[in-house]
């Protein structure tokens, strides 16, 4: 006799293999793209360097909203931290 878990599992599979995984996620279109400076960097291999830890006082919801915002983009939360961290510098020092 099967367990339920097996039989669950089965169930599963079929659903998503006859519906898709996509439509139950995401209900608009994903965009994905790169910022050109990025892709420009990472092309000519700059994104190499060696990154060094730091230690900062957060509060939870705003973390908790930094990683939600990071799921959506399809980005690990501290590389979208480290970007809006480049951004501000860029534009605290008028670099474009």
């Amino acid at each position: 006799m099967k367990r339920k878990a097996e039989i669950k599992k089965a169930t599963d599979e079929e659903y998503y293999d006859k519906h898709g995984v996509l439509g139950e996620i995401v209900e608009e279109d994903v965009i994905i793209s790169l910022d050109e400076a990025l892709r420009e960097d990472i092309v000519a291999g700059k994104r190499r360097r060696k990154l060094q830890n730091v230690t900062i006082k957060i509060d939870p919801l705003y973390l908790t909203s930094i990683k939600k915002v990071a799921t959506k983009k399809g980005i690990p939360y501290q590389t979208l931290v480290r970007q809006w961290v480049a951004e501000k510098i860029r534009k605290e020092l008028k670099i474009a």
